[in-house]
C-alpha cells in the first residue's frame, strides 16, 4: 500500500493512472485504493498550509506583491465565472480544483475568504472527483488494452493534451 501512496503523493510523473494500475496489481480494493489518495490528499494539506499562508503574509507586507496578489484575485474571479456565480461558493471552488489542482483550489477558497477546513474541503472534493474521473478511465482502458504502461502513458497523454483541444475547439 504505501509504494500507491507514494505515487499518489508525488506531483510528477504517472500519479493516478500509475498509483491505480499498480494497486490494481498488487490486489487492493477500489475503496482502498480511494482512501490512499484521500490520505495523499490529507498530506498535501498538512504541507502546502502553511506554506500558503506564510506566501499570504509576505505578499500583505510588501505592497507589490500585494497588488500582484490583487490581480491574481481579480483574474481567478474572471476565470471561474463559467462555473456560476462569483468564484468564492462551494461549487465554484470545488470545479477549480478538480479542473486545475487542489492548490490552486485551496488558494482560490482562502482568497475568497474561507478558512483552512472549508477551504481545504472544498479543494479536496474537486481532487476526489477528478481521481474517480482519471481512475475510472484508467481501469476501463486497461480492461481493453491490457498493458498498464501503455494505459498509464495514454491516460496521462489525454490528460495533458485534451483540456487544450477542448478549448481549441470552443473557439
Amino acid at each position: 500500500m504505501l509504494s500507491v501512496l507514494k505515487l499518489f503523493v508525488i506531483p510528477a510523473g504517472g500519479g493516478i493512472p500509475a498509483g491505480v494500475l499498480l494497486a490494481k496489481a498488487k490486489g487492493l480494493a477500489w475503496p482502498v485504493t480511494a482512501v490512499l489518495y484521500l490520505v495523499s490528499d490529507m498530506l498535501l494539506a498538512l504541507a502546502f498550509e502553511p506554506v500558503l499562508r506564510l506566501l499570504a503574509l509576505v505578499c500583505s507586507r510588501i505592497s507589490v506583491l500585494a497588488r500582484l496578489g490583487a490581480l491574481m484575485k481579480e483574474a481567478t474571479a474572471r476565470n471561474v465565472t463559467h462555473f456560476g456565480g462569483s468564484g468564492s461558493g462551494p461549487l465554484a471552488l470545488v470545479m477549480i480544483s478538480f479542473g486545475v489542482d487542489p492548490m490552486t483550489g485551496r488558494a482560490s477558497a482562502l482568497a475568497a475568504g474561507h478558512g483552512c477546513i472549508a477551504g481545504w474541503a472544498f479543494a479536496i472534493a474537486g481532487d476526489m472527483l477528478y481521481f474517480g474521473v482519471i481512475a475510472l478511465t484508467t481501469l476501463r482502458l486497461n480492461s481493453y488494452i491490457h498493458d498498464p504502461n501503455t494505459t498509464m502513458w495514454i491516460v496521462l497523454a489525454v490528460m495533458l493534451f485534451l483540456p487544450a483541444l477542448v478549448r481549441r475547439l470552443r473557439r
